[in-house]
C-alpha cells in the first residue's frame, strides 16, 4: 500500500501539542491536511465540514523524523547475503552506482521505521569502496521506490579510514593505506575535471564532446555543486583529510558518522561543515570508533554545527532513532536541538527542507502522534502518517 492520500480528502488533527519545527510550539493546535500536504497549522484553524477529524487531546505531534544515514532497503533484514546489496566491493571507485537501484520498498526495516515515525531516510551504498556511489532520500513507506523518492541523488558516498584499506588491502590492491585512499580520490576528481572541460568544449563544438562516461558524470555533478560528498569518516584525522580534499576541488561535503567530531567542533562550525552522527548505540566495533559517545551531537550543536542523528541501519535499528536522541539529551544535548537533529537539520543538510522536516503550509504531511513528549522513553507512537495517510501499525516490531 503506497502512502498517498485520496484526492480532495480533508484531514484535521485537533487538540494536540504541535511541535512544528518551523516556529513556536502550538499547545492546543490543529493540523489541517489535504491531498497529502499541510494546508494550515495553528491554534485557530477553520475545519471544513467534510473533514475527517482525529481528536489528539493530550498528545504530541512532531514532523516525521528523518534518518540521515541508513542502508534501509538495500541491506534487508533477516535474509543474509541474498538481501545484502550494500557494497559492490570489486572496484574501489564506483561513483556510477545508485542506491535507488538496490532498494526493496517492502523490506521490513523500511516498514518498521515508518511505523515508528521515521518517515524519511537517506539510503546510501556502504563504505567498502573509496567511492561507493550515489545516495537517495526516500519516504519509508510505499510499494514502488520511484514514488517514494524525495531527492535522488542526494549525495555521493565516499569513505576514509579502515574500511576501504581493509577491503582492498586484503585483495592486495590499492588502497591498502589511508594515503592510497586519498590518492585514488584525488585522481578520480582530476579526471572528472578534465571530463568537465571536454563537456564544456562540446557544448560549444559538438565534435569535441567526449564519449559518455557514467563514472565521470557522477563526479562532475559534485564538481558543479548539484549535491555534496557524503564522507564516511570516524577519526579526526580522516575528517581533516576529507575536508582537505573537498577544499582542493571546491566541492561540498557532509561528514558521516563523525565519531571524533566533538574534538574539532569549533573548526567544523567555522567552516560550516555539517555532521551526521551515529551509530552511537552499542560497544565500539572497531578501533576507529573507540571514542564514540552520545555527548557528540550536543557538543556539535552547542558549537553551532548543523548536526543530524542517524542509525546507520542495520547497524542499529532505524525505528529506534528517537532513543538515540533521548540518550544524547541525557548526555547534555538540548531537547530542542535533539528534535532538530531528527527533523529540520537533516532536511536542511540534505536540501529537502522545502518538503519535509517541519510542519508548515505547503509541505508534505509527514507527522507522528505520540502519547506524550517524543523524547520521553515512556511515550508511544499513537499514529505515524506519511503524505497525510496513516502507516499501518502492524508493520511495527
Amino acid at each position: 500500500m503506497a502512502a498517498t492520500s485520496a484526492t480532495g480528502a480533508w484531514l484535521a488533527i485537533t487538540g494536540a501539542r504541535i511541535i512544528t519545527m518551523a516556529g513556536d510550539d502550538i499547545p492546543d493546535g490543529v493540523l489541517l491536511i489535504r491531498d497529502g500536504l499541510v494546508i494550515e497549522v495553528g491554534s485557530h484553524v477553520t475545519i471544513p465540514g467534510n473533514a475527517v477529524i482525529v481528536d489528539a487531546r493530550g498528545q504530541t505531534i512532531t514532523p516525521g523524523f528523518i534518518d540521515a544515514h541508513t542502508h534501509l532497503g538495500i541491506h534487508e533484514e533477516a535474509i543474509g547475503r541474498e538481501g545484502d546489496d550494500t557494497n559492490d566491493m570489486t572496484d574501489p571507485l564506483t561513483p556510477h552506482l545508485r542506491a535507488l537501484d538496490g532498494i526493496n520498498p517492502e523490506e521490513s526495516g523500511l516498514r518498521n521505521a515508518a511505523s515508528h515515525g521515521v518517515s524519511s531516510a537517506v539510503v546510501l551504498p556502504g563504505s567498502g569502496n573509496v567511492i561507493g556511489g550515489l545516495g537517495t532520500l526516500v519516504k519509508t513507506w510505499g510499494d514502488c521506490v520511484d514514488t517514494m523518492v524525495v531527492r535522488d541523488p542526494c549525495g555521493l558516498k565516499i569513505a576514509f579510514g579502515e574500511n576501504p584499506k581493509r577491503v582492498y588491502g586484503d585483495q592486495r590492491k590499492m588502497p591498502s593505506t589511508r594515503m592510497g585512499t586519498a590518492a585514488l580520490l584525488r585522481e578520480a576528481f582530476v579526471k572528472a575535471q578534465e571530463y568537465a572541460r571536454k563537456l564544456d568544449a562540446g557544448a560549444e563544438d559538438p565534435s569535441k564532446s567526449p564519449d559518455r562516461d557514467l563514472r565521470q558524470e557522477s563526479l562532475v555533478r559534485v564538481l558543479r555543486h548539484e549535491f555534496p560528498l557524503l564522507a564516511h569518516s570516524h577519526r579526526a584525522d580522516d575528517m581533516h583529510t576529507a575536508m582537505r580534499i573537498a577544499a582542493e576541488f571546491g566541492v561540498g561535503i557532509v561528514l558521516q558518522h563523525a565519531t571524533e567530531s566533538h574534538l574539532m567542533a569549533d573548526l567544523l562550525a567555522s567552516r560550516k561543515i555539517p555532521c551526521v552522527v551515529g551509530p552511537t548505540f552499542g560497544s565500539p566495533p572497531k578501533i576507529e570508533t573507540r571514542a564514540k559517545t552520545f555527548a557528540t551531537p550536543g557538543v556539535l550543536a552547542r558549537a553551532g554545527v548543523k548536526v543530524a542523528i542517524c542509525s546507520d541501519h542495520p547497524v542499529t535499528p532505524s525505528g529506534h532513532l528517537r532513543l538515540y536522541a533521548l540518550l544524547a539529551v541525557r548526555e547534555g544535548m538540548a531537547h530542542r536541538d535533539a528534535l532538530s537533529a531528527m527533523t529540520i537539520w537533516p532536511a536542511q543538510i540534505s536540501g529537502v527542507a522545502n518538503r519535509i522536516g517541519s510542519l508548515a503550509t505547503g509541505l508534505d504531511a509527514d507527522f507522528t502522534i505520540y502519547s506524550g513528549d517524543p523524547l520521553d522513553a515512556g511515550s508511544v507512537v499513537i499514529g505515524a502518517y506519511q503524505n497525510g495517510v496513516r502507516v499501518p501499525m502492524e508493520a511495527r516490531s
